[in-house]
Protein backbone atom coordinates (compact mmCIF):
# COMPACT_ATOMS: atom_id res chain seq x y z
CA UNK A 1 0.00 0.00 0.00
CA UNK A 2 2.61 2.24 0.67
CA UNK A 3 4.55 1.91 -2.33
CA UNK A 4 1.31 2.99 -4.34
CA UNK A 5 0.90 6.14 -2.56
CA UNK A 6 5.00 6.81 -3.30
CA UNK A 7 4.15 5.85 -7.17
CA UNK A 8 0.82 7.95 -7.08
CA UNK A 9 2.74 10.58 -5.90
CA UNK A 10 5.27 10.73 -8.01
CA UNK A 11 3.06 10.57 -10.65
CA UNK A 12 1.58 13.56 -9.76
CA UNK A 13 4.66 15.75 -9.33
CA UNK A 14 5.39 14.62 -12.81
CA UNK A 15 2.31 16.21 -13.82
CA UNK A 16 2.69 19.01 -12.29
CA UNK A 17 6.17 19.14 -13.71
CA UNK A 18 4.84 19.02 -17.41
CA UNK A 19 1.99 21.29 -16.57
CA UNK A 20 4.82 23.92 -15.87
CA UNK A 21 7.14 23.32 -18.75
CA UNK A 22 4.00 23.47 -21.06
CA UNK A 23 3.00 27.23 -19.62
CA UNK A 24 6.50 28.05 -20.17
CA UNK A 25 6.27 27.05 -23.86
CA UNK A 26 3.43 28.91 -24.36
CA UNK A 27 4.50 32.25 -22.83
CA UNK A 28 7.85 32.04 -24.47
CA UNK A 29 6.07 32.48 -27.86
CA UNK A 30 4.51 35.89 -28.28
CA UNK A 31 2.18 34.58 -31.23
CA UNK A 32 0.63 32.06 -28.24
CA UNK A 33 -0.66 34.50 -26.17
CA UNK A 34 -3.48 33.53 -24.16
CA UNK A 35 -6.48 35.15 -22.20
CA UNK A 36 -8.31 32.56 -20.07
CA UNK A 37 -12.29 33.05 -20.11
CA UNK A 38 -15.56 32.12 -18.11
CA UNK A 39 -15.62 28.73 -18.58
CA UNK A 40 -12.04 27.90 -18.85
CA UNK A 41 -11.47 27.83 -22.46
CA UNK A 42 -8.59 29.95 -24.37
CA UNK A 43 -8.59 32.72 -27.33
CA UNK A 44 -5.63 33.76 -28.66
CA UNK A 45 -4.86 37.54 -29.26
CA UNK A 46 -4.87 38.94 -33.00
CA UNK A 47 -1.80 40.62 -34.81
CA UNK A 48 -4.00 43.51 -35.95
CA UNK A 49 -4.59 46.53 -34.41
CA UNK A 50 -6.43 49.90 -35.75
CA UNK A 51 -6.39 53.43 -34.37
CA UNK A 52 -8.40 56.32 -34.93
CA UNK A 53 -6.85 60.13 -33.50
CA UNK A 54 -7.29 63.73 -33.82
CA UNK A 55 -4.42 64.63 -35.60
CA UNK A 56 -2.71 68.32 -35.15
CA UNK A 57 -0.43 69.12 -38.20
CA UNK A 58 1.89 72.01 -36.72
CA UNK A 59 4.87 72.57 -39.82
CA UNK A 60 7.56 74.42 -39.65
CA UNK A 61 7.21 77.78 -41.24
CA UNK A 62 10.87 78.06 -43.49
CA UNK A 63 11.02 77.95 -47.06
CA UNK A 64 12.86 80.09 -49.66
CA UNK A 65 11.97 81.25 -53.66
CA UNK A 66 15.35 80.84 -55.21
CA UNK A 67 16.84 84.11 -56.49
CA UNK A 68 14.98 86.24 -53.79
CA UNK A 69 17.62 86.91 -50.71
CA UNK A 70 15.29 86.77 -47.72
CA UNK A 71 12.54 85.22 -48.69
CA UNK A 72 10.59 83.07 -46.85
CA UNK A 73 7.18 81.00 -46.48
CA UNK A 74 4.82 80.02 -43.77
CA UNK A 75 2.46 77.42 -43.68
CA UNK A 76 -1.35 77.15 -41.90
CA UNK A 77 -1.70 74.80 -39.28
CA UNK A 78 -4.55 71.90 -38.94
CA UNK A 79 -6.63 69.28 -37.30
CA UNK A 80 -7.61 66.50 -39.31
CA UNK A 81 -8.89 63.15 -38.60
CA UNK A 82 -6.81 59.96 -39.01
CA UNK A 83 -6.43 56.21 -39.16
CA UNK A 84 -3.53 54.05 -38.53
CA UNK A 85 -3.64 49.79 -39.09
CA UNK A 86 -0.92 48.18 -37.18
CA UNK A 87 0.62 44.54 -37.59
CA UNK A 88 2.75 42.90 -34.94
CA UNK A 89 5.25 40.53 -35.71
CA UNK A 90 5.34 40.05 -32.19
CA UNK A 91 4.76 41.07 -29.03
CA UNK A 92 6.94 43.84 -28.93
CA UNK A 93 7.05 44.33 -32.44
CA UNK A 94 4.80 45.90 -34.91
CA UNK A 95 4.55 48.05 -38.23
CA UNK A 96 1.91 51.18 -38.54
CA UNK A 97 0.87 52.56 -41.73
CA UNK A 98 -0.65 55.87 -41.37
CA UNK A 99 -3.30 57.25 -43.23
CA UNK A 100 -4.40 61.05 -43.17
CA UNK A 101 -5.01 64.09 -45.60
CA UNK A 102 -4.96 68.24 -44.97
CA UNK A 103 -4.41 71.07 -46.76
CA UNK A 104 -1.60 73.62 -46.01
CA UNK A 105 -2.25 77.63 -46.95
CA UNK A 106 1.14 78.89 -48.44
CA UNK A 107 2.06 82.50 -47.40
CA UNK A 108 4.76 84.56 -48.60
CA UNK A 109 7.15 86.16 -45.39
CA UNK A 110 10.16 88.55 -44.96
CA UNK A 111 11.58 89.78 -48.44
CA UNK A 112 8.19 88.33 -51.02
CA UNK A 113 5.66 89.31 -47.46
CA UNK A 114 4.03 91.79 -50.19
CA UNK A 115 2.89 88.33 -52.28
CA UNK A 116 0.22 87.42 -49.47
CA UNK A 117 -1.54 83.71 -49.66
CA UNK A 118 0.93 82.33 -52.48
CA UNK A 119 -1.97 80.05 -52.90
CA UNK A 120 -3.28 76.64 -51.14
CA UNK A 121 -2.46 72.62 -51.51
CA UNK A 122 -3.59 69.21 -50.23
CA UNK A 123 -1.37 66.70 -48.66
CA UNK A 124 -1.81 63.48 -48.19
CA UNK A 125 1.66 62.20 -46.33
CA UNK A 126 1.24 58.04 -45.90
CA UNK A 127 3.87 56.73 -43.60
CA UNK A 128 5.13 53.74 -43.00
CA UNK A 129 7.16 53.24 -39.73
CA UNK A 130 8.63 49.86 -37.61
CA UNK A 131 8.20 50.36 -34.28
CA UNK A 132 9.54 48.92 -30.63
CA UNK A 133 6.32 48.46 -27.57
CA UNK A 134 7.66 48.34 -24.35
CA UNK A 135 5.29 45.58 -22.71
CA UNK A 136 6.58 45.66 -19.06
CA UNK A 137 4.43 47.85 -17.83
CA UNK A 138 1.08 46.50 -17.41
CA UNK A 139 -1.51 48.50 -19.33
CA UNK A 140 0.59 51.24 -20.05
CA UNK A 141 2.17 50.39 -23.55
CA UNK A 142 4.90 53.00 -24.43
CA UNK A 143 6.55 52.79 -27.98
CA UNK A 144 9.00 54.14 -30.26
CA UNK A 145 9.50 54.10 -34.11
CA UNK A 146 11.16 55.09 -37.09
CA UNK A 147 9.90 55.14 -40.71
CA UNK A 148 9.96 56.27 -44.21
CA UNK A 149 6.82 58.73 -45.85
CA UNK A 150 5.95 59.40 -49.09
CA UNK A 151 4.02 62.81 -49.50
CA UNK A 152 1.91 63.58 -52.62
CA UNK A 153 0.17 67.45 -52.93
CA UNK A 154 -3.00 67.36 -54.75
CA UNK A 155 -5.56 69.67 -55.30
CA UNK A 156 -3.21 72.65 -55.83
CA UNK A 157 -4.58 75.82 -56.49
CA UNK A 158 -3.10 79.54 -56.66
CA UNK A 159 -3.37 82.90 -55.05
CA UNK A 160 -1.28 85.56 -55.06
CA UNK A 161 1.05 83.40 -57.54
CA UNK A 162 -0.01 82.95 -61.37
CA UNK A 163 0.67 79.14 -60.79
CA UNK A 164 2.35 77.05 -58.05
CA UNK A 165 3.23 73.10 -58.17
CA UNK A 166 4.70 71.72 -55.33
CA UNK A 167 6.25 68.16 -56.01
CA UNK A 168 5.78 64.89 -54.64
CA UNK A 169 8.82 64.09 -51.91
CA UNK A 170 9.64 61.22 -49.91
CA UNK A 171 10.69 62.15 -45.97
CA UNK A 172 11.89 60.32 -42.76
CA UNK A 173 9.56 59.94 -39.97
CA UNK A 174 10.31 59.54 -35.96
CA UNK A 175 7.49 58.68 -33.61
CA UNK A 176 7.20 58.04 -29.83
CA UNK A 177 3.54 57.60 -27.76
CA UNK A 178 1.82 55.41 -25.53
CA UNK A 179 -1.47 53.10 -25.38
CA UNK A 180 -3.36 52.21 -22.22
CA UNK A 181 -5.15 49.48 -22.01
CA UNK A 182 -8.81 50.01 -20.60
CA UNK A 183 -9.49 46.09 -21.50
CA UNK A 184 -8.52 43.45 -23.92
CA UNK A 185 -9.53 45.25 -26.97
CA UNK A 186 -10.03 49.18 -26.16
CA UNK A 187 -7.04 51.13 -25.33
CA UNK A 188 -6.73 55.23 -25.19
CA UNK A 189 -3.71 56.56 -27.25
CA UNK A 190 -1.26 59.47 -27.54
CA UNK A 191 1.30 59.41 -30.32
CA UNK A 192 3.81 62.40 -32.02
CA UNK A 193 5.69 61.90 -34.89
CA UNK A 194 8.27 64.23 -36.59
CA UNK A 195 8.22 64.46 -40.40
CA UNK A 196 10.85 65.40 -42.38
CA UNK A 197 9.79 66.93 -45.19
CA UNK A 198 11.09 69.97 -47.98
CA UNK A 199 9.48 69.47 -51.26
CA UNK A 200 10.66 71.33 -54.04
CA UNK A 201 8.24 73.63 -55.80
CA UNK A 202 7.63 75.48 -59.01
CA UNK A 203 5.73 79.41 -58.95
CA UNK A 204 5.10 82.09 -61.60
CA UNK A 205 4.58 85.23 -60.13
CA UNK A 206 4.35 88.30 -62.40
CA UNK A 207 4.75 86.22 -65.64
CA UNK A 208 8.21 85.06 -63.50
CA UNK A 209 8.99 81.21 -63.22
CA UNK A 210 10.26 80.74 -59.69
CA UNK A 211 11.69 77.89 -58.08
CA UNK A 212 12.47 76.97 -54.23
CA UNK A 213 11.92 74.52 -51.41
CA UNK A 214 9.17 74.58 -48.62
CA UNK A 215 10.87 73.34 -45.61
CA UNK A 216 7.77 72.00 -44.21
CA UNK A 217 9.04 69.85 -41.49
CA UNK A 218 5.43 69.17 -39.68
CA UNK A 219 4.91 67.35 -35.96
CA UNK A 220 1.94 65.30 -36.01
CA UNK A 221 0.69 65.39 -32.36
CA UNK A 222 -2.16 62.97 -32.43
CA UNK A 223 -4.73 61.82 -29.78
CA UNK A 224 -7.58 58.87 -29.78
CA UNK A 225 -8.35 55.14 -29.51
CA UNK A 226 -6.84 52.04 -29.90
CA UNK A 227 -8.36 48.87 -30.86
CA UNK A 228 -6.91 45.47 -30.80
CA UNK A 229 -8.55 42.79 -32.58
Amino acid sequence: MTKVRMVAAQGGTALIVLMGVGQQALAADPAQRYIAQDQGTVEASSPWQIRVRALEVKSHDSGYVGGIAGSNLSYSDTVTPEFDISYFFTENIAAELILATTYANVDGTGAIGALGNVGKVWILPPTLTLQYHITHFGAFRPYVGAGLNYTVFYNQSVGSADALHVKNTFGAALQVGFDYMVDRHWGINVDVKKLFLEPDFTVKVAGADLKGKAKLDPWLIGAGVTYRF
